[in-house]
């Protein structure tokens, strides 16, 4: 699978999943929120395996899910549950990716 259709894939799961975990949650505008969710989310899976640091890449998928996830965290203050989600998530994409995408093409 090219890294590409990899990481439209995870996006749009990553996504998809961060807004069913929204889904019983209390917002004030809760479209905004939900939408601003999905679209972090899959940001985190596109660019994952789409980017390739000098570093081993679960590290990597860490790194760029917690730049990802922070500005929405200082935004909400709720920097737990936003940073680990994204953190948790980053690391499983880029796992997957590993298995997926890296592995195929070597």
């Amino acid at each position: 699978m090219s890294p590409l259709s990899f990481g439209v894939l995870a996006g749009l799961g990553f996504g998809v999943l961060a807004i069913a975990m929204m889904l019983p949650l209390q917002f004030p505008d809760k479209r905004a929120a939900l939408l601003g969710a999905f679209i972090n989310r899959f940001a985190i899976g596109l660019l994952i395996p789409l980017v390739h640091l000098p570093m081993p890449a679960l590290l990597g998928g860490l790194i760029v899910a917690l730049l990802l996830s922070l500005p929405d965290a200082i935004i909400t203050k709720a920097f737990a549950p936003i940073l680990s989600v994204g953190a948790v998530g980053g690391v499983v994409i880029a796992w997957l990716a590993t298995h997926f995408v890296y592995a195929a093409a070597a």
